[in-house]
């Protein structure tokens, strides 16, 4: 990723500086996240740092705000993202920063560009959210859901319900033999 020039604009935030740190966006372990090195380059220090000042720190990244990639997630990213080829050889394992953990990130590194740069991650992470189908209010698209597949739901559930109900067999036969 080239470095972001980070720019306020009047009525909206630059389009494309939002476009650049979407692209640097990846999911693993089923959660979206920016890399250290991503995150590093957004706000303007230098990976190090970051990765110091978040060991300091330690206490305000649970699991669920950043980890460390483990061997076959990093070989994945390698592979994968041509930005990221020189971690290849790097003995350190990278970490990932969920969208609070770039927020709580920013709050330690406490500089002008790392606040105005946490705005704009945010903002990237709302808008691949939105993207993906998950914006607006959830319980209204649940409710809409239901009125568009309810008859269909009905149907499925009866012919469950059809195949769940044990056979209606004729009486057995009785086996063996039969005095007279």
């Amino acid at each position: 990723m080239a470095a972001v020039r980070l720019r306020r604009s009047s009525n909206a935030v630059d389009l494309a500086c939002l476009t650049s740190i979407e692209a640097t966006i990846l999911e693993v372990r089923g959660q979206r996240v920016i890399l250290d090195v991503d995150l590093a380059l957004l706000f303007g220090v230098l990976t190090k740092r970051l990765n110091e000042q978040v060991k300091r720190n330690h206490k305000r990244f649970p699991p669920d705000f950043a980890f460390q990639l483990d061997v076959a997630e990093k070989a994945w990213v390698v592979a994968n993202c041509d930005r990221l080829r020189r971690l290849r050889f790097s003995p350190a394992a990278p970490r990932a920063f969920t969208e609070h953990g770039a927020i709580m990130a920013a709050n330690i590194l406490n500089s002008p560009r790392a606040i105005e740069a946490s705005v704009l991650v945010v903002r990237a992470f709302v808008r691949l959210r939105r993207s993906a189908g998950f914006g607006g209010d959830p319980w209204r698209r649940l409710s809409e859901l239901d009125r568009k597949y309810e008859a269909r739901f009905r149907e499925v559930f009866e012919a469950l319900q059809t195949l769940m109900e044990p056979p209606r067999l004729a009486p057995a036969r009785r086996i063996g033999f039969k005095a007279p």
